[in-house]
């Protein structure tokens, strides 16, 4: 090989070289000569230089390589922007930590007017660990993607242990037409915006008056879902599912196994390069016996929810990431058709059709990349009580609950927040509630994007 190369670049080199034609004598034969092999030797020297570079590029590559992980250059933007649904059915897994500490002015935290389930009731005071979240996900084959997330969680002084979501979703490959997807199992369902979202991906560290009132902080039973994103210009979205009825706000699913149903319709798009929205409508409907407040208030009968929700964002500079202004709202309109029960008033059972209605509204400023301030405000609209609940938790004493609420946050990385937030409860006549909470919200291992 070396002495092939050596050849060539000789012959390339006398060709390239203009010598006179001149009648050499026996001296001038052995001068060029001697020229020709001090030229030989230098390129066969700087061949061998080069090869021997070519060996230890060869030896590098045939190395395992050693991850390193890269310093952080620049911060993600708030919502968490990684990937899981195409990890070649490698599961992924993610935990999420979610510690807390809060103060309370007020001892109670009942929400007057109002019968709440217990995920909706006022955290414990002081240091505790609130939520720990423990997810696998992963593309089944080509067809299917299965997600499962498990939540541990303390209440009443015991570790509990709930099965926050366990599903399986069509992808591409199933041969639904484009734009269409078929989610079973249990899920955050499409209803509102916060819905569909982890509590720890929020914007604030509890959820507002309506999802605590109306949902218990969530819904997610056991159903199907079926959802179409339509091919138009602009972003648009249709779909609708039927649940098994055991999660709040119904309680007991029917003789079927299929006891609530939902609908809903939604549509975005971008205003320019730097803002976008989306506007969206839905439906909750089902019937069942729903227990709150500890088993104290019973209804039983006929709910049905209607939301709506809009969302705006705008990135002043161009780039979400070093600024953003985000403004959201939701309305909850509810309209209940049954008897309710209040067994500490022993009221019996007392007819009711009646309805109520809640609201929130909030704005997160992102300033720099790392730094975001917000401040939000909800509201619940008490209904009209019966004689029959006249004293009863039910009994909102004409007081509608209010909730005032700033915070501030820092974001280091997608992986890690630190939040101090403030809130003041109104929630019964007279009673007014200052809270301070300190919170950090830690992801290690893989955790899949949240939604827009």
């Amino acid at each position: 090989m070396k002495t092939l190369i050596s050849r060539v670049a000789l012959t390339t080199l006398l060709s390239t070289t203009a010598i006179p034609a001149y009648a050499a004598s026996a001296a001038d034969v052995a001068a060029l000569r001697k020229e020709i092999q001090s030229m030989r030797q230098s390129y066969e020297s700087r061949i061998a230089q080069l090869e021997k570079k070519l060996s230890q590029v060869e030896q590098v590559k045939t190395q395992p390589a050693v991850a390193a992980r890269p310093q952080q250059a620049s911060v993600a933007p708030a919502a968490p922007s990684r990937d899981i649904r195409d990890n070649s059915f490698n599961p992924s897994i993610g935990v999420i930590l979610n510690g807390q500490y809060r103060s309370f002015s007020e001892d109670e935290g009942d929400i007057a007017g109002f019968a709440v389930g217990h995920e909706g009731e006022r955290g414990k005071e002081g240091l505790s660990v609130e939520h720990t979240e423990l997810n696998f996900s992963a593309n089944v084959d080509d067809k299917f993607y299965g997600s499962t997330t498990a939540a541990i969680a303390e209440h009443e002084g015991e570790t509990e242990i709930e099965l926050e979501e366990a599903f399986v979703q069509t992808l591409p490959g199933m041969g639904l037409p484009t734009g269409a997807t078929i989610k079973a199992g249990r899920a955050l369902w499409t209803l509102g915006y916060l819905n569909e979202h982890h509590t720890h991906a929020d914007d604030f560290s509890d959820r507002p008056l309506p999802y605590r009132v109306f949902l218990d902080n969530t819904f997610n039973d056991d159903g199907v879902e079926f959802t179409y994103v339509l091919p138009t210009n602009f972003y648009s979205e249709v779909g609708g599912g039927i649940f098994r009825g055991d999660d709040y706000p119904f309680g007991s699913a029917s003789g079927d196994g299929v006891g609530a149903w939902s609908a809903f319709a939604r549509v975005g798009g971008d205003i320019g390069a730097n803002q976008n929205w989306r506007i969206g409508g839905y439906v909750l409907s089902g019937d069942g016996n729903r227990m709150s407040n500890e088993d104290v208030v019973n209804f039983i009968g006929d709910t049905r929810l209607y939301v709506a929700d809009a969302r705006y964002t705008w990135a002043p500079t161009g780039n979400p990431h070093e600024q953003e202004v985000l403004l959201q709202g939701e309305y909850f309109w509810r309209n209940e058709d049954g008897t309710y029960e209040d067994t500490d008033a022993a009221t019996g059972l007392v007819p009711f059709d009646d309805h109520s209605n809640g609201w929130y509204a909030q704005a997160v400023y992102k300033f720099l990349p790392q730094w975001r301030v917000g401040a939000r405000y909800s509201q619940l609209i008490s209904p009209s009580v019966p004689a029959g609940l006249a004293g009863s938790a039910l009994d909102s004493g004409g007081h509608d609950p209010q909730t005032y609420t700033l915070m501030g946050d820092w974001t280091n990385s997608e992986f890690s927040r630190i939040r101090l937030q403030y809130s003041r409860e109104e929630l019964a006549q007279g009673h007014k509630d200052n809270q301070f909470l300190l919170q950090y919200i830690m992801s290690i291992g893989a955790h899949g994007a949240h939604k827009y």
